[in-house]
């Protein structure tokens, strides 16, 4: 089975170009940088894959998407290569999307927390609280 599922954030602003054609369709083009879960040498190390949707996906991340936002996309791998202009083959990898929405809400913004509750996000619609990193899920009253 080919799936993949990824969450992070746009590194630029979707490019989106259309198809020539008796019914031309959006093709969006943009990058996710994603986080990797271990740091090297201290330091957070994230993974850059190229994404490109068809059609409503497309014409969808167009009008929606901006350069920081966090998203979640599910789609399959495909790869490729070409030779380059030097004769060199080049081998790519990117993700068909099939799916992709918003990660975070409007308010949450950047994801840095605000000082008036000590760093910790609050969702004034509801209330709740962000569960702060670190938190082991057994420490928690629920489940």
């Amino acid at each position: 089975m080919n799936k993949v599922i990824l969450m992070g954030r746009l590194t630029r602003d979707p490019e989106v170009r259309y198809s020539h054609g008796d019914n031309p369709m959006a093709i969006a083009n943009y990058t996710l940088a994603v986080d990797r879960r271990y740091k090297r040498d201290g330091e957070d190390s994230a993974d850059f894959i190229s994404c490109t949707a068809f059609g409503r996906a497309a014409e969808f991340a167009e009008k929606y998407f901006r350069q920081g936002l966090k998203i979640t996309v599910s789609g399959h791998i495909q790869t490729g290569s070409y030779t380059n202009r030097d004769g060199q083959k080049v081998y790519t990898t990117k993700v068909i999307i099939e799916d992709q929405e918003f990660a975070e809400s409007k308010k949450s913004g950047d994801g840095v927390g605000n000082k008036k509750n000590g760093g910790q996000q609050e969702n004034t619609e509801t209330d709740f609280m962000q569960i702060p990193d670190g938190i082991d899920d057994s420490e928690l009253p629920f489940a």
